[in-house]
């Protein structure tokens, strides 16, 4: 079985409106359905989760419904923080799944994640065993000491990438890293392949798109807008 863990369970801080942003409506449809929509129309997905938070649980079931969401199976509240949020999720499929069943983690405001995306991120986590989805930076980073102010020092950007999601493990790998870090005292990282990474593990990454963007603030909401109106235009390749 192959289950889409969408994290849903922020109250959108840095958004500044009056509801999380996973609710906010675009086209009439709130971006938590955008989301899912990719996960249901996508052949390899068996069935979906959401974690979100607890006063939004009902609400949520009731748009899924709206919006004819049947791959969604469970929705579970959420935590403090994403890492406890995806171990609650993975905690709620404990009686659901086998060890070697598949789960992709995907951050519930990251609405246009694309089939190929789906699917790059299956492949390879066929071939070496988890895949995290990531794009190369294609700008100039310096490291800064001081919050930003200045520095002179550059990083070669061929070394870099910025992740995305979905990240892709197995279910007995993923309980296995929550279980390790409850042991360690590992709180509050970042995403599950910083999480992964803290515990020695390989990270493989997946092609990602710059059109996956997390939606976190007014500008990417209004990015997101754009690139919904937006078709590539025949000749390009």
């Amino acid at each position: 079985m192959i289950v889409a863990l969408l994290t849903a369970a922020g109250i959108g801080t840095r958004m500044g409106q009056d509801i999380p942003k996973q609710f906010i409506h675009v086209e009439n449809k709130p971006i938590i359905v955008h989301t899912m929509e990719a996960f249901q129309e996508h052949p390899s997905i068996d069935a979906i989760i959401v974690v979100t938070l607890s006063s939004w649980v009902d609400v949520l079931k009731a748009y899924a419904s709206q919006f004819n969401i049947t791959k969604l199976r469970w929705v579970v509240p959420g935590g403090e923080t994403g890492q406890e949020s995806i171990c609650l999720g993975l905690q709620a499929l404990k009686e659901e799944l086998n060890e070697d069943d598949i789960v992709m983690i995907h951050d519930g405001n990251r609405c246009l994640v694309s089939s190929e995306i789906i699917s790059n991120s299956l492949v390879t986590f066929r071939r070496c065993g988890s895949a995290v989805t990531a794009i190369p930076c294609v700008e100039a980073v310096f490291r800064s000491g001081d919050n930003g102010i200045s520095s002179n020092i550059t990083v070669p950007r061929e070394q870099l990438f910025r992740t995305q999601t979905p990240h892709t493990y197995t279910f007995g790998k993923l309980l296995w890293a929550h279980e390790e870090a409850q042991k360690k005292g590992i709180r509050n990282t970042a995403a599950s392949c910083t999480l992964m990474q803290e515990l020695g593990e390989t990270v493989y990454f997946s092609r990602g798109s710059e059109e996956n963007l997390k939606i976190t603030t007014l500008d990417d909401l209004m990015i997101f807008k754009a690139l919904l109106h937006t078709k590539k235009d025949r000749w390009l390749k």
